[in-house]
């Protein structure tokens, strides 16, 4: 398959900070070209710098359905395919359910969730087309399971995890990959970067206690963001990658724990959940 050789064409968002840059380090490091995008990419200069030639920017705002087109349009002029989409851009809303704002909800799901979608969708057709590709996308543990203040968050990438999993089953056939990342807790700028709701003092022993917390880690996460890149690129290169691949030692545990705790449910309840079939 062409992604699986070097000299890739890789197009990933969010590449202001995180997981985006440190993937485009790493793709260059694999002999790759990526087309590294932000909503300014003039922030990006440096990691042109490092690719000497085999990196290439552009203005991308996952928000805005033409600037994805355009872009996209972009890279395929320039590289004449892509090989790798990384759907990456994102960022965190934090508050109870009930504290965080509908305005607000809808913001983080039009990052997470539709302005994932709407990439996805721009760039599977000249995949689908040259019948190969693998689209990357960055979910997190919290795809999977929940934490008190991260109700907004979850819903993202709960619902892109949904989309991907039908999207890997759809495409499969036609020789386009599907990889979900579901990292933990890394040393990105997320958490810096935050946004947060207003407070209401009834929670402040689940979502409050909880914010304390993160707010405590920042900066000391157990996660190397190079690290986890350089991950995601064995992944991609493997000939039989995953559907989900878990990245740190707490998603790790973390998911192996709520899928028992689902299983257990699921067996326990399992003589009420089979007396519903029709006599």
């Amino acid at each position: 398959m062409t992604d699986q050789a070097q000299d890739r064409v890789w197009l990933i968002t969010g590449c202001s900070s995180g997981f985006g840059r440190e993937i485009v380090r790493a793709a260059v490091a694999a002999g790759d070209r990526v087309m590294a995008t932000a909503r300014r990419p003039e922030t990006l200069q440096d990691l042109v710098d490092l690719g000497n030639g085999q990196v290439s920017t552009h203005a991308l705002d996952v928000t805005d359905p033409s600037s994805i087109q355009v872009a996209v349009k972009a890279t395929l002029e320039l590289f004449g395919r892509i090989d790798i989409l990384v759907n990456n851009a994102g960022f965190l809303m934090m508050g109870a359910v009930e504290e965080i704002t509908m305005q607000q909800l809808r913001e983080q799901m039009e990052v997470l969730f539709f302005g994932a979608a709407e990439t996805t969708k721009a760039v599977l057709p000249s995949m689908r087309e040259r019948g190969s590709g693998t689209i990357v996308q960055m979910s997190s543990m919290g795809g999977q399971t929940s934490f008190h203040a991260f109700g907004a968050y979850h819903a993202g990438k709960f619902a892109l995890e949904g989309l991907s999993q039908t999207l890997a089953g759809e495409v499969a056939p036609l020789g386009v990959r599907v990889l979900m990342v579901e990292p933990g807790a890394f040393r990105t700028q997320i958490n810096s970067n935050k946004t947060e709701s207003s407070v209401i003092d009834a929670y402040s022993g689940t979502a409050g206690a909880f914010r304390t917390y993160v707010n405590a880690m920042q900066g000391s996460e157990e996660g190397d963001p190079a690290k986890a890149a350089a991950a995601i690129v064995t992944a991609v290169d493997s000939d039989n990658p995953p559907l989900r691949l878990a990245l740190g030692g707490d998603a790790v545990d973390g998911l192996r724990a709520e899928l028992e705790s689902r299983l257990a449910d699921l067996t326990a309840w399992e003589e009420l959940s089979r007396s519903t079939a029709a006599s």
